[in-house]
């Protein structure tokens, strides 16, 4: 009985939490309802006023639920973890509502899609007549990308004034464990004056550029917006369909690169040059390894395009090689490029170096997705440990050391773990690509796709779209999950679910 009760306790205290996560996310609808009213868009703000009913309503009775226990039971990492990974499903499933309602996708599983892909910053979207698509839609589009690429989590904890002595494995759970400072609320208010400071300034660039390339002042500044919301937060969703594409504008083109490198870096890297240490920028592990694998990948992806004859000059190049390079390493999926260019135009060898960016991704604790160049310097650093370790006589036992904010010794521990996590985005991506490949689709374009999902990208090869099979789009949604959460707050609300289930089936079974 003790148990049962326990159980019960657990479910209560979730529910508080994942409560207090959905009405923070619900209150971010208020933002294009406004917009929907200012614009007269009266369907669309029909739309966003159900849709944000539901979402509080259902917040509301979720935190009355667990209001009880609180204060009574401990915030445990089994919590933490099942909060993150179950607020992600409930988000997504009412995020969706507003694109339902809207007309604008063929299904709920493909609303569902657009949300997850927003929320995960992946970019791809199933969203039909995108060009045409009512500007309050189009501002929670990227809002979701936005807020997600910070975390839902990482929002509420920004708000949260009480209870918060559980928050760090609430935080952990959302695949983000550095801690700016050691109060995780304020850690999570940092990330987000960050996020604000450089929304205010890459937007007020891309409006003036917009204005200068001709775009109308109010529709500058809500393309700004839009772009410089998936930039940040390395997400690809973009106002038109054609995308970067649409601007024809190289220095357009130039600001969002420096904006999604930008985002792409980790957040204590940030608030560390914030701080005046601006040494770290070359110093850090990740950096470092990003701009070794964005030189390599470039070098041999332009050097192919080069000599294919695929481009006739340098510009071009640049425009459509390095800026696609830098856009799938840094996992934000800006096309500048139609998707079937890739398939007809570049060729095997490009396309191959392109999955192998969106493979390794950016860096950790940042918007990006990927396995994290982190990790990539870890696994190259215990490669190093263990051959140096075979020269080396056996007295001789030197302590290997990695820069990241700080000087850490490399433990086994940390070199299992990158391993581990490395391994399950590896199986993760070619699950995804015998999928496409059973459809019919291409192997090379099916793993590119793969690439994209599991590294949350956005980069399209033209697989993705309302016509492809539905169970493909239910196990791009749950790829896109688990590489933003990075496997393991989902594996222990899975362990959760099934755990309850059995207990649960147990007890009737002796009843």
């Amino acid at each position: 009985m003790k148990k049962i009760i326990k159980s019960y306790d657990d479910i209560k205290i979730i529910n508080f939490y994942v409560g207090y996560v959905v009405i923070g996310t619900a209150c971010l609808m208020l933002i294009p309802i406004i917009t929907s009213l200012m614009f007269k868009e009266w369907s669309a703000l029909l739309d966003f006023v159900i849709s944000i009913s539901i979402a509080l309503s259902l917040g509301t009775l979720l935190m009355f639920t667990g209001r009880s226990k609180i204060d009574k039971v401990k915030v445990q990492w089994k919590h933490g973890l099942v909060i993150a990974s179950s607020s992600w499903i409930i988000l997504t499933l009412l995020c969706a509502v507003p694109y339902e309602l809207s007309g604008n996708t063929q299904s709920f599983l493909d609303a569902c899609f657009d949300v997850m892909s927003g929320f995960t910053t992946t970019g791809l979207s199933l969203t039909q007549n995108l060009d045409h698509l009512s500007l309050g839609l189009n501002m929670w589009r990227h809002i979701i990308t936005f807020v997600g690429g910070q975390g839902m989590v990482v929002l509420a904890l920004s708000f949260m004034v009480n209870h918060t002595l559980g928050a760090y494995k609430m935080y952990v759970g959302e695949g983000k464990d550095v801690e700016l400072v050691p109060n995780v609320k304020n850690t999570a208010r940092i990330i987000w004056k960050i996020s604000v400071v450089y929304l205010i300034v890459g937007t007020l660039m891309l409006w003036i550029d917009g204005m200068f390339i001709g775009l109308k002042p109010v529709s500058a500044f809500f393309h700004a917006l839009f772009i410089f919301m998936s930039a940040w937060s390395t997400g690809g969703f973009a106002p038109m369909s054609q995308n970067i594409l649409y601007y024809h504008s190289l220095s357009y083109e130039l600001l969002t690169m420096i904006f999604f490198i930008i985002g792409s870096l980790n957040f204590a890297l940030h608030y560390a040059v914030w701080q005046g240490n601006k040494k770290e920028v070359y110093k850090n592990i990740e950096t470092q390894s990003f701009f070794i694998t964005v030189l390599i990948i470039s070098f041999f992806t332009v050097l192919k395009l080069t000599n294919s004859g695929v481009y006739s000059n340098g510009i071009s190049v640049f425009r459509k090689g390095v800026y696609t390079v830098l856009s799938a390493h840094t996992t934000t999926g800006f096309g500048t490029l139609y998707a079937r260019q890739f398939a007809t135009e570049w060729g095997d060898f490009p396309v191959i170096m392109i999955i192998i960016a969106m493979l390794i991704g950016g860096s950790a604790c940042s918007t990006a997705g990927g396995f994290k160049g982190l990790r990539v310097g870890i696994v190259f650093k215990s490669i190093i440990s263990e051959v140096s370790k075979l020269l080396n006589s056996d007295r001789k036992i030197k302590v290997f050391k990695f820069h990241h904010i700080k000087e850490i010794i490399l433990g086994d521990g940390m070199v299992k773990s990158a391993y581990i996590i490395i391994t399950c985005y590896i199986i993760l991506f070619f699950i995804g690509t015998a999928l496409g490949t059973y459809y019919g689709y291409p192997v090379l374009s099916s793993a590119f796709e793969a690439a994209s999902i599991t590294g949350n990208v956005g980069l399209s090869i033209g697989v993705t779209s309302p016509s492809m099979p539905s169970v493909m789009k239910i196990y791009y949604i749950i790829a896109m999950y688990l590489g933003r959460l990075e496997f393991i707050s989902v594996f222990v609300l899975i362990g959760a679910t099934f755990g309850g289930i059995k207990k649960l089936w147990l007890r009737l079974l002796k009843q």
